[in-house]
């Protein structure tokens, strides 16, 4: 049988005190699910898994009524494979400008409608930061933090929680994971 990489991105965990999951207990919850080469990145709701290739949507409603049943926690899932975070990845037009890697937010887009709600918006002057619009994802430059950051700002609000966002140091991260697993590297 054909094994498929999966990163699932949880909106809203562990942010502040509400939504607490530890990684641990996710972990453990996606191995119950059948997943193997299970592994989180950070206490931010990251896990990278395998398993038969399903479709993405199916993978999240998996995930997001695991949540709620086995841990208590209403949690929006976002799921992408690993060619799919590997085009967001390849396709980031702001490497040569962002100097902090924690200050580049990359907001992941489910689908076509969203990208074709947020245009508007990529198209605007944002400096001292800048956006840009790719396939999957928006690309944000945040030089003065990202709670600062007004095109940040705009986009979450646009966006509202169809989607979920992450700096370039964590779906870097992510990304290397993905591959690590499949060269088959030991687990960490």
């Amino acid at each position: 049988m054909t094994s498929k990489r999966y990163i699932a991105l949880l909106r809203g965990v562990n942010v502040g005190r509400a939504k607490r999951v530890a990684m641990a207990d996710l972990r453990k919850l996606v191995g119950d699910l059948g997943y193997t080469e299970v592994r989180s990145v950070l206490n931010s709701g990251n896990v990278v898994f395998s398993g038969p290739p399903r479709p993405r949507d199916a993978v999240a409603a998996e995930l997001e009524e695991a949540l709620v049943l086995k841990l208590g926690v209403a949690a929006r899932v976002l799921v992408l494979d690993r060619e799919e975070l590997a085009a967001i990845v390849a396709a980031n037009p702001l490497l040569d400008v962002a100097a902090d890697h924690a200050r580049l937010l990359i907001f992941i887009l489910p689908n076509e409608q969203l990208r074709e709600a947020v245009a508007p918006l990529c198209r605007q002057d944002w400096q001292p930061g800048a956006v840009a619009l790719g396939a999957r994802a928006v690309y944000v430059w945040c030089p003065e933090g990202i709670l600062d950051s007004a095109a940040a700002q705009a986009l979450g609000k646009q966006l509202g929680d169809a989607t979920t966002s992450r700096n370039w140091s964590t779906l870097s991260k992510l990304h290397a994971l993905c591959n690590d697993i499949a060269a088959g590297a030991s687990p960490r």
